[in-house]
């Protein structure tokens, strides 16, 4: 059986779900948000559909929803250096 992969609007809508079960406050994210995460490499592209458009993997969507979280809840975190 193939693994769902999802386009950019339906990773969206998830990474929306994960994050405000964390935190309730949470804003949506965007498509256009999946789309930075990808040209950032934050998500890999798993595959394409019938019109070329990029789809994601289930597994890569948590990573990187995780992955930016905490910049996306804390933005003064984002120009603090570790």
């Amino acid at each position: 059986m193939a693994e769902q992969l999802y386009n950019g609007t339906e990773a969206a809508r998830l990474a929306t779900q994960w994050r405000q079960r964390v935190s309730a406050g949470a804003k949506a994210v965007s498509r256009s948000a999946i789309c930075n995460w990808r040209t950032r490499g934050h998500l890999p592209v798993a595959g394409l559909d019938e019109r070329e458009r990029p789809l994601y993997s289930l597994a890569d969507l948590a990573r990187a929803e995780k992955a930016t979280r905490e910049v996306a809840l804390h933005p003064e975190r984002a120009t603090q250096r570790a």
